[in-house]
């Protein structure tokens, strides 16, 4: 059984290091809220284009996060990973109509998606490697 105090630092350390890991993976990968640049040329001559309006960064991705780190790991404390699916089924559907209409944001929707999830399973790992 699972101590109360492994548990609440396995989610404490979820959403911190999570939140780390994803500022991070941002940095290196150079992935910027998309701004009001002119057009450059992309991989294969690719020429592409300025958005008609300015791009926003996605509203509440911050609590987004937080609260789909505390759901995967504690999906993983508590023994139920086939609920990860749930967590990636919602955020993704709760996302595709700000996607289809800002493509410029999808790439930074996927590497901070995935480098949240990726802390939150390591963290929930350790935890149950802990107990």
């Amino acid at each position: 059984m699972m101590g109360v105090g492994i548990a609440a630092g396995a989610l404490a350390a979820s959403v911190l290091l999570g939140w780390l890991a994803v500022e991070v993976v941002f940095k290196l990968a150079r992935v910027k809220a998309p701004s009001d640049s002119a057009p450059r040329r992309g991989g294969y001559e690719a020429t592409v284009l300025p958005e008609s309006a300015p791009v926003e960064v996605l509203r509440g991705g911050t609590w987004i996060g937080v609260l789909e780190r505390l759901a995967i790991t504690g999906a993983i404390l508590a023994g139920a990973s086939g609920l990860i699916a749930a967590v990636v089924a919602i955020k993704g559907l709760g996302r595709w109509s700000e996607l289809q209409r800002n493509p410029a944001l999808n790439e930074r929707f996927i590497i901070g998606t995935l480098a949240s999830y990726l802390a939150a399973g390591a963290c929930g790992f350790v935890g149950v490697w802990l107990s």
